[in-house]
């Protein structure tokens, strides 16, 4: 669960401003402020079920924006170079070569 939840949060950061007030509120309340969906719909005037509705739809609009544009993607993959090129930069003697890959993948990714 832990890892559906830094999941939504990334994708929810990436792609918010795509979004509805409403959508936004829902995820915020649920994924960052930790709300149950009682305490939710409670809020909000509606029913749990309609909560629940609301995120899974969201949840998957989020989904199908990262699947057409990858942000969360490409930014997944630059902090995985970044550590190879730090991880890279102790090492003794530098391999001038890797680093070069390194930051043509970093290149490729935008």
């Amino acid at each position: 669960m832990l890892e559906k939840t830094t999941r939504m949060n990334y994708l929810y950061d990436f792609y918010q401003s795509l979004l509805t007030p409403k959508q936004r509120d829902y995820m915020s309340l649920y994924y960052r402020d930790d709300f149950s969906l009682g305490e939710i719909a409670e809020n909000h005037g509606v029913s749990r079920q309609a909560v629940y509705d609301n995120l899974k739809r969201t949840e998957a609009l989020l989904e199908e924006y990262e699947e057409k544009l990858s942000l969360y993607k490409r930014f997944e993959e630059r902090k995985k170079l970044l550590v190879l090129i730090r991880q890279e930069l102790t090492e003794s003697p530098l391999d001038k070569g890797k680093l070069n890959r390194y930051l043509d993948h970093l290149e490729e990714l935008d």
